[in-house]
């Protein structure tokens, strides 16, 4: 076995591989960029070398960086995790030159399942059915036009080259295809280098449902079962489960036997995917599936085969790697219950599932749920940032359940558990997706979201409470013991009614101003400019319970950098507090007074009248909520009037007031 590999690729398959050699025993070396000096991946590993600047192009795509690093580090063998290199011939090539080990398939191996149409053409000689269509040479418009009505509309156009939906066209209509066909290749050119496309049968109702492989150096290939991935967006797989909804043992029996001789046919080693798209317009036959492609790595999704077989494929990835033979033959493999798992992002599914970087000022998942069990596969931390140049993955979650119906439960408990606040996720879409009647009851095909998208991206509604807990929260009232010294009946006193205590929302560009009261009894009013509501709030650790009218909520509090944020089940909502004393600063940059943003007490002044002042010089310190609070000059000018030490001001109270005209400090 490996005494130290190297990992060439980062985030959350980085920081797997890791667990797992470090569980082995193996020391590992950890590759990154400038932008990722300080994520989760590089504190994992045992060493780490920095391979270049943010873009992958400089840096997780430099095969001479990466091997250099493994021959300067000592690693034997490198691991290429999924994405990025992982299924490039030209580096496995170029690693076994410099006389170490790629953990994975040989060059030869990807090189064969690289281009779709001669992969499909190499499956149907080995026996696997393949989806009609046409896999040739001949690129010509009237060529693919004319193969195209021989198939049947509708037919899809494929880029022969890449994956992940680029250089792909559904045409419906033969008089559409000249433009379809256009439209594909410069698209798949773009991409991949290379517009040359196939022509195959469009499936009116597709599931994508493929196969867990597993070969060694000693010619014995297993399978470990299938994945249903057909929930997708834009061909990019969001959910993904095993086994495969309404699969019998006679189309598992079928798939899983082409997907042995798929690999087989290319002496296959190491982990690798036989993908089919299945027509489901009848249920699942075991003569309506064709091979697609296959994935000549580890899949993103290789969590779930674990969790329903109990197995660990890195390991398994090591050791075949190693020279070993496959630790388990195919009788002794075992298939256990059902596993899901979601791909959690930092995206907003409202605005066209746009990226969305920030900082993940709290990140909290769960680590068990009622239902079965739960896995995260994650390379953030809370406090990470999300970069603008990677993908923008924030975890995996999996989890594990008895049979389906306890999995989609357990799915659900662990939505509801997880916490993320700093930035927007797709975690509603994803929680609509699993309370959608279809995939509840397995009636799930490729375009299912597409079909649903419009009711699976309504935005979160906020729920009745959280505004107030966010208010309250503001105020600070909440921070302050209710029992415990004579002093705390007082602190909502004032001689003349209660003493408001004000905070500043900022909601869609507009700051709205609020006024909280203390009752008694752990209740409190909070006045609007067009509401009022009085409310209860207790602390049934870790979260807050609100209640009042129309309002009975339990929620987490979380302080973020300028706002507060509630999280609530699987409702987080963010609100930004509006800086009273900032406010009063810009407002008074436009007039000629400087007023206090709310009641408190002078507790020094450092400035007197008639004094020449500078803009940002502090004038005074006001002391409010039990803070002291600078308030500066907001331009230069000259102190006409200023509020006098150790007096007791409301808010809006004049504290400073300058000459009409600013100071012109120019000098002669």
């Amino acid at each position: 076995m490996f005494s130290r590999i190297l990992i060439a690729n980062r985030g959350e398959i980085a920081c797997r591989v890791i667990r797992t050699a470090q569980r082995m025993g193996i020391g590992t070396v950890a590759v990154y960029s400038d932008a990722d000096a300080h994520a989760l991946h590089v504190a994992m590993a045992d060493e780490a070398v920095n391979i270049g600047p943010a873009p992958v192009t400089d840096s997780y795509l430099r095969a001479d960086h990466i091997i250099a690093s493994a021959l300067k580090t000592g690693a034997e063998a490198i691991h290429p995790g999924y994405g990025f290199l992982s299924e490039n011939p030209g580096f496995v090539d170029a690693v076994v030159k410099a006389g170490l080990v790629f953990i994975g398939p040989s060059a030869d191996s990807i090189r064969a399942m690289g281009l779709k149409d001669a992969a499909k053409r190499l499956m149907e000689k080995a026996g696997v059915p393949v989806v009609p269509g046409y896999h040739g040479e001949a690129q010509e418009l009237v060529v693919l036009a004319s193969k195209a009505r021989e198939i049947g509309y509708p037919v899809l156009i494929k880029a022969r080259a890449g994956g992940g939906g680029k250089g792909m066209r559904k045409v419906d209509n033969p008089d559409d295809f000249a433009e379809a066909l256009g439209s594909a290749r410069r698209e798949a050119k773009s991409a991949f280098g290379d517009d040359r496309v196939l022509v195959e049968k469009y499936i009116s109702k597709p599931r994508h449902i493929e196969v867990q492989v597993f070969g060694d150096n000693h010619g014995n290939v297993v399978h470990l079962y299938e994945r249903d991935c057909s929930l997708q967006r834009r061909h990019q797989k969001v959910i993904e489960e095993a086994p495969a909804p309404g699969i019998t043992e006679e189309m598992r029996a079928a798939m899983t036997s082409a997907a042995v001789k798929a690999a087989q046919a290319i002496n296959y080693s190491g982990a690798g995917t036989i993908e089919f798209i299945v027509d489901a317009t009848e249920g699942l036959q075991p003569d309506r599936f064709w091979f697609m492609e296959m994935n000549t790595r580890l899949q993103v999704e290789h969590p779930v085969t674990e969790m329903i077989t109990g197995l660990d494929l890195v390991e398994w990835q090591l050791r075949v790697a190693a020279g070993e033979r496959l630790p388990l033959a195919q009788e002794h493999i075992p298939l256990n219950g059902h596993a899901m798992e979601v791909r959690l992002y930092a995206e907003d599914p409202a605005k066209g599932f746009l990226p969305a970087i920030g900082t993940l000022h709290h990140l909290s998942f769960p680590t068990a749920v009622q239902e079965g069990d739960v896995r995260i596969e994650t390379g953030v931390r809370a406090g990470d940032t999300i970069s603008p140049y990677y993908d923008p993955m924030i975890a995996k979650i999996v989890v594990h359940g008895a049979d389906r119906s306890f999995a989609l439960a357990a799915m659900g408990s662990a939505l509801n558990q997880t916490e993320i606040a700093g930035t927007t996720t797709n975690a509603p879409f994803l929680s609509a997706l699993i309370d959608h009647q279809s995939f509840a009851t397995g009636d799930v095909d490729t375009g299912l979201i597409d079909r649903q998208l419009a009711q699976l991206t309504v935005p979160a509604t906020i729920q009745a409470g959280m505004k107030e807990l966010a208010i309250l929260s503001a105020s600070g009232l909440l921070k302050r013991p209710v029992h415990g010294d004579p002093w705390t009946a007082l602190r909502g006193y004032a001689h003349h009614g209660g003493l408001a205590y004000p905070v500043t929302l900022e909601e869609g560009g507009q700051t709205t101003r609020y006024d909280v009261t203390v009752r008694e009894d752990e209740r409190y009013a909070i006045f609007g400019p067009d509401f009022s509501v009085e409310v209860r709030v207790r602390h049934d650790r870790p979260n807050w319970h609100i209640t009042g009218r129309n309002i009975n909520l339990r929620a987490k509090i979380v302080t973020i950098p300028h706002g507060i944020a509630v999280l609530a089940g699987r409702t987080a909502a963010a609100f930004k507090i509006a800086d009273p004393f900032l406010m009063a600063e810009q407002a008074g940059s436009a007039g000629d007074r400087l007023t206090a943003p709310m009641p408190g007490l002078v507790k020094s002044v450092r400035a007197a009248a008639g004094d020449l002042v500078r803009k940002g010089q502090i004038l005074l310190v006001l002391e409010a909520m039990k803070m002291e609070h600078s308030i500066t000059a907001p331009h230069d000018g000259k102190i006409a009037e200023i509020v006098a030490e150790n007096a007791q001001v409301k808010e809006q109270s004049s504290l400073v007031r300058f000459e009409e005209a600013p100071l012109n400090t120019t000098t002669n």
